[in-house]
């Protein structure tokens, strides 16, 4: 591995940089319009951007009015552009600027696309604001006037016109673009549409638009709502400094944004030339605008329409052989939320989802009681305050639930009394039952030596007690008229983390099962901060946290350590949640998968927990993040469907997916995990050393 490997450009992982550039302009001036344009061109192209694009007729500026009617300005802009053009020979970036052109004897509000020293094609705009402040129909002329499909521009022949044109990369995959213009993005249906349902994943909006109180936030609304409609990349510019204030105002303002998620924006009002950068995931609309079935839907409902759009191959030629980091913000919690208030009403809406579903489940049922066991740990702390919660949306007692700790051979006594202090402060019923002499019965019966005094502590042995304290559940509440609420969440199923059958993989109705580790942690903790359970309910969830995670199936040593760490077994629980949601929500590659952990984790002063906002010190390495990838990999795939193909009911919860076979996730129990390992080969084993100062 070098530091050259292509492992390490966001190239290879499915992402493309994209910039949009504000440049100071002068009214009227296409000499210096160019300039300006061409020094923001170059400068985004060093930083690795793949696409620059700039405001509305930014080569002649937009606020030019009848000036547009005189040849002199006509034929300078033109000229400007060959400068443009000239300039961009050896620049890797397109670019896509704006200037007024006349074909057909009609004269027109056009995007031309530049790359490499070629026009690759020219989009006119398709609606003219005729009302208010704007008066585009006194100059221009609307892309459905044109005749001509191809013109000839700066001394280059066939240069494809109209506003139906998608512009590909040969050499990137899934980078798409469509460009429009300003109030093309207005209007009820957007030509970007139908460019989304032709193709394009990048959308591009060359606008000069004016500021008045407000509109900056409608145009927040307007292209987060375009960019999540058309699953695409949406990028908008306006006019900034320079153009005319004889009657309107301008602030530079320039947005780029991923279905629905602002990535980048620049600031309003500055006195200088400006442009933003972001990444954006291009693997990723595809992976949605596959899995998304109404998408193509429409595409086929508006076949007509999208015929019409041609395309524009072009050899993009971006460097892959170099780091080129990823510079977009990559969550290391991708299931909570890192800004505190958006974590609160997370956790409220979680907690909703979950005791509705009980409650209807109850309703349904004709069931009053509900049993569980309590183990002091995580999974059954929080699935209890989700009881509790139902309990009280029924306006019944928290007696009805019925709470059983059952200790085995290696249950600490830390974990057991903090099981009976959690059961206290909720007020549910509690009782203890030691499931040790059932289970000795079990291991005499099967023949197992460790009732002959040899401590043989294998699978059998563990699953014995698994399934005895799964056994006593199901049948209290036969006994009591009642269900078994489950408490094995989505991070176990994931990695098969669970005993089969008659054990912690079965219940009457699991209220965690899409309810990853990393966010039972943060659910448990916003409960225990928000004094939900009276302080010295609080102290006991705050020693559950602190608590390792263990099975407790293996008697630990002499001086009470735990003999298994559940994270020493099957990896850290933060890492294995990340890459279970990028699995499982975009079906990522490893390698992708691989490179984003990289990215989030590799800097331990870069993440923030969750909980409280205390920074985390965690940081890994790329050969650790490998490592537990790969445990992954081979469990989800390989080893654990068997399990979750037969899982009990239970609530979807997050957008983050889950592992229902009557839901998110529907796989064969045998199927092959090979093909994920031999991709998951493409990450190195080392990343390269941080460049000298």
């Amino acid at each position: 591995m070098t530091p050259s490997d292509p492992f390490f450009s966001l190239y290879s992982h499915g992402f493309a940089r994209v910039a949009v550039a504000v440049p100071r302009c002068r009214v009227a001036d296409p000499e210096f319009n160019a300039a300006q344009t061409i020094a923001l061109l170059h400068e985004a192209a060093r930083s690795g951007a793949a696409l620059v694009a700039f405001p509305e007729l930014g080569l002649s500026a937009y606020t030019c009015e009848d000036l547009f009617h005189q040849r002199a300005l006509l034929d300078a802009s033109e000229a400007a552009l060959a400068r443009v053009v000239e300039a961009s020979a050896d620049c890797p970036a397109v670019a896509i600027v704006g200037l007024p052109l006349r074909v057909d004897h009609l004269l027109f509000n056009c995007a031309a696309v530049v790359h490499r020293g070629r026009i690759l094609g020219v989009a006119p705009k398709s609606y003219l604001p005729n009302y208010g402040e704007f008066y585009e129909g006194r100059q221009f002329n609307p892309a459905d006037h044109a005749v001509s499909t191809a013109i000839e521009l700066c001394g280059q022949q066939g240069v494809p016109f109209g506003a139906e044109t998608i512009f590909e990369a040969e050499d990137l995959p899934n980078f798409r673009f469509h460009v429009e213009i300003c109030e093309d993005v207005w209007v009820p249906i957007p030509p970007s549409s139908y460019a989304a349902l032709a193709g394009a994943t990048v959308l591009v909006n060359l606008s000069a638009s004016n500021i008045t109180v407000g509109k900056s936030a409608y145009r927040h609304q307007l292209v987060a709502q375009q960019s999540a409609r058309c699953l695409a990349a949406y990028l908008y510019s306006s006019a900034g400094l320079g153009e005319s204030t004889t009657d309107l105002g301008w602030d530079g303002q320039a947005l780029i944004c991923e279905k629905g998620e602002m990535l980048a924006e620049s600031e309003r009002f500055s006195f200088d030339s400006h442009w933003i950068r972001a990444d954006v995931d291009l693997d990723r609309l595809s992976r949605e605008r596959m899995s998304m079935t109404t998408f193509g839907a429409s595409a086929r409902r508006h076949r007509e329409q999208l015929a019409r759009f041609r395309t524009v191959r072009f050899a993009l030629g971006l460097p892959r052989a170099e780091v080129l980091p990823l510079e977009r913000h990559v969550e290391r919690f991708p299931y909570v939320p890192s800004n505190a208030a958006l974590r609160d009403e997370r956790c409220l809406e979680v907690y909703n989802i979950q005791v509705e579903a009980l409650v209807q489940r109850m309703t349904a049922a004709n069931i009053r009681k509900l049993v569980i066991g309590v183990s002091g740990g995580l999974d059954s702390t929080h699935a209890l305050l989700v009881c509790a919660k139902a309990m009280d949306r029924l306006g019944r007692p928290r007696s009805d639930i019925l709470g059983y700790t059952m200790p085995g051979f290696a249950t600490s006594s830390r974990t057991l009394d903090q099981a009976l202090r959690l059961m206290q402060a909720i007020g549910c019923s509690a009782q203890q039952i030691d499931i040790r002499p059932s289970c000795l019965q079990m291991l005499k019966d099967i023949g197992h030596p460790f009732v002959d005094g040899q401590p043989q502590y294998d699978v059998t042995f563990e699953n014995v007690q698994a399934g005895e304290r799964t056994s006593h559940l199901f049948r209290l509440a036969n006994h009591h008229d009642g269900i078994v609420v489950g408490t094995g969440d989505l991070s176990e199923l994931a990695l098969g983390w669970c005993t089969y059958g008659v054990g912690d993989h079965m219940s009457h109705y699991n209220v965690n099962a899409s309810v990853p580790k990393t966010l039972i942690k943060h659910l448990v903790r916003w409960v225990a901060e928000t004094k939900q359970v009276g302080g010295q309910g609080s102290q006991v969830l705050l020693d559950i946290l602190d608590t390792e995670i263990s099975p407790e199936l293996v008697p630990g040593d002499a001086a009470g350590q735990p003999g298994q760490s559940t994270e020493s077994a099957i990896g850290p629980y933060e890492l294995q949640d990340f890459n279970l949601y990028y699995v499982l929500r975009y079906g990522f590659a490893p390698s992708k998968v691989a490179f984003l952990a990289w990215h989030a984790w590799r800097d331990a002063q870069a993440g923030r927990w969750p909980e409280g906002g205390h920074v985390a010190r965690n940081a890994y390495e790329l050969a650790t993040i490998k490592r537990h990838l790969r445990t992954f990999v081979w469990r989800f795939f390989k080893t654990s469907q068997f399990k979750r193909s037969a899982v009990p009911n239970a609530p979807k919860v997050g957008s983050g997916g889950s592992l229902s076979p009557r839901g998110d996730w529907r796989a064969p129990s045998d199927s092959e995990a090979v093909v994920w390992m031999a991709e998951l080969e493409r990450v190195p084993d080392a990343a390269p050393a941080p460049s000298s100062p």
